[in-house]
């Protein structure tokens, strides 16, 4: 492959640019808890990349553990598909076998708030609230989570710095 045809493979969508700040890993520690569980504390990474195949989508993974330990807690992946006008089409798979649909953001804030218009396969999850947001070059996050016995609560919070 020439260098020409090489670089115009890994630029970035015109799409996915207004997001292309998510772009790499993060790292850091979070934060959980719920009414109906002990809060706890674990490490955590976000992946966001940019498939070569030029389409626009970033593709999502997320992995937490145990602080102690370092035994793994939670997995999740999906896609993340910017539409015009700050609307996103997100998927997302948990470990769990919980999926979700969520999505709409502000590039200009450097702010995403999904809300899920899906959570299938729970049998007591019934909504989920995602908001993630920029501050000071680190990506804050909170989860939100309403069950069959509750109504939105929180549920985690982390504070990720991007790797190099």
């Amino acid at each position: 492959m020439d260098k020409e045809k090489k670089e115009e493979s890994s630029a970035i969508h015109p799409a996915v640019a207004p997001l292309s700040y998510l772009l790499g890993t993060w790292k850091g520690e979070g934060e959980g808890g719920y009414p109906t569980i002990n809060s706890f504390r674990y490490g955590e990474e976000l992946h966001f990349s940019h498939p070569a195949s030029g389409k626009p989508v970033i593709a999502y993974s997320h992995k937490t553990w145990k602080l102690d330990s370092g035994q793994p807690m939670h997995s999740e992946s999906g896609y993340w598909r910017p539409k015009p006008h700050g609307s996103l089409e997100v998927v997302i798979a948990q470990s769990t076998g919980l999926a979700e649909v969520l999505g709409t953001y502000s590039a200009e804030d450097n702010v995403i708030k999904l809300h899920s218009q899906v959570v299938a396969n729970a049998s007591k999850v019934r909504e989920i609230s995602r908001v993630y947001e920029m501050v000071n070059g680190d990506l804050h996050y909170v989860v939100q989570m309403a069950t069959n016995l509750t109504t939105l609560q929180p549920h985690l919070k982390a504070v990720l710095k991007k790797l190099p």
